[in-house]
């Protein structure tokens, strides 16, 4: 299974994502992500973050979701509707879903208020992208429906 995590910047939630679902996944599934409108870099606090928490950032890099190695099978927006973002809207035969996350690169005040934001972030997707994982031994990968409903529901998980 491919796996897609899009936003605009690919530089902080979706990499987050990729990131936490490549170290997680079962054998066979791999994450990549991209933006509509990638901002060329990687944030440092979303590099700083991952090697605090142990998970390799080796080849993550900001692109563009025109420039994907693979054909994705689901995608997963990460944009924050609540903020009023726009997410992109990815086009093509394949399952999407929506798992709406602050964006902490537009996060203010002191560095540990940042530090915070970014965390957060990356609890709400650790916890989402495990729950995705466990659905790995259920019959759902082969229900679309089912598998559609199950990751809209894991988009609304908060820890």
């Amino acid at each position: 299974m491919n796996v897609l995590f899009l936003c605009t910047g690919n530089s902080c939630r979706s990499i987050l994502a990729e990131a936490l679902f490549n170290h997680l996944a079962p054998v066979g599934w791999k994450a990549m992500s991209a933006g509509s409108q990638p901002t060329g870099k990687v944030h440092p606090r979303s590099l700083a973050l991952l090697a605090r928490e142990g998970i390799s950032t080796d080849g993550l890099y900001s692109k563009s979701w025109e420039d994907l190695p693979r054909v994705p099978d689901v995608v997963i927006t990460v944009c924050s509707n609540a903020a009023g973002e726009t997410c992109p809207a990815y086009l093509g035969p394949v399952l999407r879903s929506h798992w709406g996350v602050e964006d902490p690169a537009h996060a203010t005040g002191s560095d540990q208020d940042i530090d915070a934001a970014f965390m957060s972030a990356y609890r709400i997707l650790r916890m989402r992208v495990e729950a995705f994982c466990a659905l790995a031994p259920t019959d759902l990968l082969s229900d679309r429906d089912r598998l559609k409903a199950a990751l809209d529901h894991i988009g609304d998980l908060v820890p």
